[in-house]
């Protein structure tokens, strides 16, 4: 998950610091963060709630832009 880790470090906030906020270990976080394990939907809007971005910006560190507006 690309963006997760870009925006954590973007908050300045440490692994610890998430996971604790989000009642989870570090370990998990770190596992998300390397593409070791994928958060099911439920972590996945948690987290997109927590940092206030998307969660397509999670994923790939992009927002979602419609395939309309693609060009």
């Amino acid at each position: 998950m690309i963006g997760l880790r870009e925006i954590r470090k973007k908050k300045k906030f440490s692994q610890l610091k998430v996971a604790m906020d989000l009642s989870i270990s570090r370990e998990v976080l770190s596992y998300y963060e390397n593409g070791k394990h994928s958060p099911d939907v439920a972590m996945l809007l948690r987290l997109s709630e927590y940092f206030d971005v998307s969660v397509d910006y999670l994923i790939t560190g992009k927002d979602f832009v419609p395939r309309a507006e693609r060009g």
